[in-house]
């Protein structure tokens, strides 16, 4: 059931991107990371069907976390970017390419793979102490802060990059807090969530990722800016899963070996259908060249 309901998040994911990125790249140069992006993308039709299909993407992947794993659910998250290719590839009428294809096998494989080898399981009741979560989420920040910096100082193609991602790593902790969230809601009622630290660790991961990851749309075309989101929020996710939620993967040598192929293999499989031709021409219609930087901030 988990991997029905991942692949369908993944699926809702990889449509609202390619809808977000198409209206983000017409949006003014001078809103590049500041709210007014998200103002004026707010009167566009098309960002927010891009937002309707990516709240659905982000409800199916709560009831996928509170089915497994994070380490389960985030490799099937991670597949939005075959389907963002799918759906670019029809809005701009082409075909896939081998090496999208290739892209496509060699992910699902490292996909498949990591899970049978890494048997991750969850423990039946995460609840890391405050101190924990804060020093968690101060590396996270820390981390996304030093990313949009130096993307800042580079030309847009490069800051689309980092932007995109600080955002994959922030959506990362969204996915881990939303499961520790969902857990405390289940042992101590919906009210209990409340006051605990996680449920405003998502809204508040959610609110700056999409910020970050409307910006790298609008400062660069798909192929450039989407694969580093789904290449950070997956790997991220797991970490912050094993490290605060108490998730388990096989620690065995061989395992950890296998473990870190099906990684690399996963960001690699990401990489090369992120090259596609086809997220660039179905991604983005009217951007201006990566180059350009005239008028942002």
């Amino acid at each position: 059931m988990v991997y029905l309901v991942g692949i369908a998040a993944a699926l809702s994911l990889g449509l609202g991107y390619v809808l977000q990125q198409r209206a983000a790249s017409t949006a003014p140069m001078s809103e590049l990371l500041r709210f007014k992006l998200l103002f004026d993308l707010m009167h566009r039709p098309l960002w927010w069907a891009g937002i309707g299909a990516m709240v659905v993407g982000e409800l199916l992947a709560g009831l996928a976390l509170q089915l497994a794993t994070v380490a389960v659910v985030e490799p099937l998250l991670s597949t939005n970017l075959l389907f963002a290719l799918g759906f670019a590839a029809a809005l701009s009428r082409v075909r896939i390419h081998w090496t999208e294809v290739s892209g496509a096998v060699l992910l699902s494989a490292a996909l498949g793979v990591f899970i049978a080898v890494g048997n991750p399981h969850s423990s039946p009741s995460p609840d890391p102490n405050n101190a924990v979560i804060t020093i968690a989420v101060c590396v996270v920040v820390g981390t996304v802060a030093i990313l949009v910096t130096i993307g800042k100082t580079r030309e847009l193609v490069g800051e689309s990059i980092l932007l995109a991602t600080g955002a994959g790593v922030l959506f990362g902790l969204q996915d881990a807090s939303t499961r520790a969230a969902l857990v405390i809601a289940d042992h101590h009622g919906i009210p209990a969530m409340f006051v605990n630290p996680w449920i405003y660790i998502v809204v508040g991961s959610a609110v700056i990722g999409i910020l970050l990851s409307q910006s790298a749309f609008k400062a660069a075309r798909l192929d450039y800016s989407l694969p580093p989101i789904a290449a950070a929020e997956p790997v991220v996710g797991i970490a912050l899963g094993v490290g605060l939620l108490g998730d388990v993967v096989s620690v065995s040598i061989l395992g950890l070996v296998v473990e870190s192929v099906c990684l690399v293999a996963m960001v690699a499989g990401v990489i090369l259908i992120g090259r596609s031709s086809n997220l660039a021409a179905g991604g983005c219609a009217v951007s201006p060249a990566p180059e350009a930087r005239a008028g942002s901030a």
